[in-house]
């Protein structure tokens, strides 16, 4: 199997570099997407940096963010936005008022907009990846679909199989955050959302994803 990153690299460069643009336009934005777009300019990881970054303030391991900890996570980001800008974008995820925020849907609406059948795609490379249909992809999994006897550092012995595959996964986590191994699809689909942002073909889509995991 051909690896899911051969032909990213352009296509993260030229999202990156867009959404920059569009950030930086003067043109006037809602904070919502300011955020999205800094994520976006960050490439296919940005988002999924945002939600490792904001679960990190979850001491209680409530899965969800009250408007102190959401300040403070959207200060950190560096975007620039008021504190009024920050409160409006609170009370927008806020939908019940309850004073707290949802991560998983706070993420969702973050992320750009997906077609059906893009969003069917991922989720069945996910589903191939996840041999043991235990809700995560693991190194153990990847040993069963993706092989490394092609790649060159481990033809040159400069890596182990081990090391390959954990560099693999370390793809879909981000530069930020905890780099634990372990990819859950909620972090599988919201990095190809953000791949799939930067792609207006459906057809180069599905292709795309097709031969990276031979479905």
């Amino acid at each position: 199997m051909e690896s899911p990153n051969s032909d990213l690299y352009t296509l993260e460069a030229k999202l990156a570099s867009r959404a920059l643009r569009e950030l930086t336009d003067g043109a006037d934005k809602d904070p919502i997407t300011k955020l999205r777009l800094l994520c976006l300019s960050r490439g296919a990881t940005g988002i999924l940096g945002l939600g490792r970054a904001f679960r990190a303030m979850d001491d209680d391991g409530s899965k969800a963010l009250n408007e102190e900890e959401f300040i403070t996570g959207i200060k950190d980001t560096g975007l620039d936005v008021t504190a009024e800008e920050i409160k409006q974008m609170f009370a927008t995820f806020d939908e019940d008022g309850s004073g707290s925020i949802n991560m998983t849907e706070f993420l969702l609406k973050l992320r750009p907009p997906m077609p059906q059948g893009r969003l069917s795609l991922i989720d069945q490379a996910f589903d191939k990846m996840d041999r043991d249909n235990d809700g995560v992809i693991t190194i153990e999994d990847l040993k069963n679909v993706y092989s490394v006897k092609e790649h060159p550092l481990y033809q040159s012995g400069e890596k182990s199989e081990d090391e390959i595959l954990t560099d693999f996964l370390h793809n879909f986590e981000g530069g930020r955050g905890n780099l634990d191994g372990v990819i859950t699809r909620e972090e599988f689909v919201n990095y190809y959302a953000t791949v799939s942002a930067s792609i207006d073909d459906d057809m180069y889509f599905d292709l795309m994803m097709r031969r990276a995991y031979a479905m």
